[in-house]
């Protein structure tokens, strides 16, 4: 089988550097790169399913977003913003040597794809955004905050995997093994043994800074930067989605690269692309 290459490069931010680690699967010299960028608390473990799949077709890399997973923390927890993570992906890009890419964003992951294509001469070729668009609920932002800067902590591991199952409902229906892996991809030993999530609680800070006039910028901005994407773009939407609204879906569907649309039955915010089925859309619309 398949087996990815632990990889990482140093990024700068304004406070100073960190390490981004990435994982590289299939032909190091082939010339087709696909960048796989998960949701805000998930890792690059994410898309071992979906690189796999592709892996005899790409270069599949799959970063850890700085302060998650095996990456470093930044300094100054208010750069975990979207600007700082297109930077980063820019120096990923340049490790790469790719003067192409096609990207597959999850969630946060689909707005970095989002910031970094709207950019002239910017190197992505095709993007599929899973569940994301430039629409932001201050509400649910607002909640997000709150959740990811929890400090929990569990002396189990079935403890541990029964709150990520718990949190991660929305994902729709997995078996057994697929949650003990979305759990354990995110969940890690801290010095007392025990079990906490892979990332910096400072995650938190920039949410809990948004102001209703912050997030209405910032959702103008986003909506800029979709309009200015030229390239063929896929939008997958779980079809019971609270983060993605189907008016906001439709609307992508109509302007800036008018996105084609695919919806998944029975699953929300968002869908993990671990399933055949899943994984057969994102290889028609990239192989195509």
């Amino acid at each position: 089988m398949t087996e990815p290459r632990n990889k990482s490069v140093q990024c700068l931010s304004p406070a100073g550097l960190h390490t981004m680690a990435y994982k590289e699967w299939g032909d190091p010299r082939n010339p087709n790169v696909l960048v796989c960028v998960h949701g805000v608390t998930r890792v690059s473990d994410d898309f071992d399913e979906l690189a796999r799949a592709l892996c005899d077709n790409y270069r599949v890399v799959c970063p850890d977003v700085a302060g998650r997973g095996r990456s470093g923390w930044l300094r100054d927890p208010k750069y975990y913003q979207l600007p700082q993570y297109v930077s980063d992906m820019v120096t990923l890009l340049a490790r790469l040597d790719a003067k192409k890419v096609d990207w597959f964003g999850t969630s946060m992951g689909g707005l970095i794809g989002i910031g970094l294509a709207s950019l002239q001469d910017n190197p992505i070729r095709k993007l599929v955004l899973n569940d994301v668009g430039p629409a932001l609920n201050f509400s649910a932002l607002t909640r997000i905050g709150s959740y990811i800067g929890q400090a929990v902590r569990f002396s189990a591991f079935e403890e541990a995997e029964s709150y990520i199952r718990a949190i991660s409902g929305t994902f729709g229906p997995h078996t057994d093994a697929e949650w003990r892996k979305i759990a354990s991809d995110v969940l890690q030993r801290d010095k007392d043994g025990l079990w906490i999530r892979h990332y910096d609680l400072g995650l938190a800070i920039p949410f809990k800074a948004a102001t209703p006039e912050s997030t209405q910028q910032a959702e103008a901005m986003l909506w800029a930067a979709y309009d200015a994407i030229t390239c063929p773009t896929l939008l997958v939407r779980g079809a019971e989605s609270d983060l993605l609204t189907r008016d906001v879906a439709q609307a992508m569907t109509q302007r800036g690269p008018k996105a084609k649309l695919a919806e998944l039955a029975g699953v929300g915010h968002a869908p993990t692309f671990v399933h055949t089925d899943q994984i057969a859309i994102a290889k028609e619309f990239l192989l195509g």
